[in-house]
């Protein structure tokens, strides 16, 4: 036989074999599922058919737990969503004050509540160390920010609205000068708006730097309907001894007062060391504490009920 004889029979050799194998490959995967539905599993088939059967049976099961993914979701928004409205109406004044400028509020004989507020923060140390002292006597206060200084310490600020204290506007650079109106709302519009960016708050209360109501200031505030918040108890805590800071609160405090202290803008460990004797002898006295604005809530809530008495 020749050489090229010999090669051409292998090569039929080769492509015989290939043509069988193909079709036994072909037949293996064609052939009906009924005619080998009876034959026994292999162990790894069994495990693979156990596992698709019980997908199969799976869906429903799926899709309830998809669905109390979805409402716990929900859930948790609505309720971020009631947090962030608690802290907003937390710092709202009533309507008929806004645009208003008021150092106390009117109460009936049946009330007998002061609110103490806090000027020049949020600052470093003094201001955690007050927000611990209202926190261990279940008190809720009123803190009017400097801008800049909320801008120096947000984290802070954060806290302070997170704990369900009332936050006014006390400009952003706290300066004792004259403006003009593009002035004033640079002052004032800057610093209510970091106050919405880092706590979702919208204040409506103002509170002038220095008290001064002549300068530009409070007269923007209340063209924009901020609540011009002063005060009817002086602390003078800036610049008198602890005890007689004590004194000074004491001797001012009324139903329906505003109490004015400092958390920022200096050393003010006189006014965190005086604090808890100001609400103890306050709280012997028959004094609540609120804040502002619920201070004047309840101004309103009584001149409500004098009218519906009168009809």
């Amino acid at each position: 036989m020749t050489k090229l004889k010999l090669l051409w029979r292998r090569r039929k050799t080769l492509i015989l074999a290939f043509m069988a194998a193909t079709g036994s490959f072909l037949l293996g995967v064609t052939w009906p599922i009924n005619l080998r539905a009876n034959q026994p599993l292999e162990p790894i088939q069994a495990q693979v058919l156990a596992v698709s059967q019980s997908q199969e049976q799976q869906p429903m099961s799926n899709i309830n737990k998809f669905s109390e993914a979805i409402a716990r979701r929900v859930e948790f928004s609505q309720n971020a969503l009631a947090q962030v409205q608690a802290i907003r109406f937390q710092s709202a004044v009533p309507d008929q004050f806004q645009g208003t400028t008021m150092s106390h509020a009117k109460l009936d004989s049946q009330h007998k509540a002061i609110a103490l507020t806090f000027d020049d923060g949020p600052w470093p140390k003094t201001t955690t160390q007050i927000l611990d002292i209202l926190k261990e006597n279940n008190i809720k206060a009123t803190f009017f920010w400097v801008g800049r200084y909320l801008h120096n310490s947000p984290e802070i600020g954060k806290q302070v609205a997170a704990a369900g204290h009332a936050i006014g506007n006390h400009t952003w650079n706290h300066q004792y000068l004259q403006y003009n109106e593009d002035g004033a709302a640079r002052e004032i519009d800057r610093t209510s708006s970091l106050i919405e960016e880092l706590t979702g708050i919208q204040t409506s209360m103002f509170r002038p730097p220095g008290g001064i109501l002549n300068n530009g200031l409070a007269a923007y505030a209340q063209k924009k309907n901020y609540a011009v918040v002063m005060w009817s108890a002086d602390s003078f805590d800036w610049r008198t001894l602890t005890e007689s800071l004590i004194d000074n609160v004491m001797r001012q405090a009324n139903s329906g007062g505003i109490v004015l202290m400092h958390d920022g803008g200096g050393n003010r460990a006189r006014t965190v060391k005086a604090l808890p004797d100001i609400i103890a002898r306050l709280r012997k006295e028959g004094y609540s504490f609120v804040t502002v604005p619920e201070l004047l809530q309840m101004q309103e809530q009584d001149l409500q009920q004098q009218e519906t008495a009168q009809k």
